[in-house]
């Protein structure tokens, strides 16, 4: 036996039975859910909580991430949403159609992301149409990640019924 296969006995190299793809899965949301269109969370509490500087602060950093965000989707969103209609298009082709367990894992990590990438933007222009100081910026973030948590929760659970689906039958067979 070579060293080759020693390392690919050893190391399962499909996706689901994989334990850095559920690291990956986990450091994904958790990193989603924290930074809240840019802004990690804890800014938003301690805006709250103290007013006065850490508000301007957050209020600064918004703005900054959201003019970002829009700049980008009115000067290259077409291009954007077409070229990732088509990545994820054919993942999941790839995937759940062909049956390559990569493409399946990949799909369900990028599809959910694509989701809170929508959600972002939408956030972001309700947030420049005026909701962008004080207590309705503050709700707005809230809502934004509790909205970004329940697609993470989701997300999360129906990859791991895939996964559990997929390790069984690959045992099975």
């Amino acid at each position: 036996m070579d060293w080759y296969e020693t390392v690919f006995e050893v190391i399962d190299m499909r996706s689901f039975s994989n334990l850095w793809f559920w690291i990956v899965l986990a450091v994904v949301w958790s990193s989603a859910s924290h930074w809240v269109l840019g802004v990690p969370f804890d800014m938003v509490a301690r805006a709250r909580r103290n007013g006065g500087r850490a508000e301007q602060d957050l209020e600064d950093l918004v703005r900054i991430n959201t003019n970002r965000l829009i700049f980008i989707v009115e000067e290259a969103g077409l291009w954007v949403a077409g070229l990732g209609s088509a990545l994820l298009t054919g993942m999941g082709v790839l995937g759940f159609g062909y049956g390559i367990e990569l493409a399946q894992a990949l799909f369900l990590l990028a599809f959910p992301m694509s989701l809170v990438g929508l959600l972002s933007l939408r956030t972001s222009r309700r947030i420049q149409a005026g909701e962008n100081s004080g207590e309705a910026l503050w709700r707005r973030l809230v809502r934004h990640r509790f909205a970004v948590q329940g697609i993470g929760m989701l997300s999360i659970f129906v990859t791991a019924l895939w996964g559990m689906y997929q390790n069984l039958s690959a045992h099975v067979l």
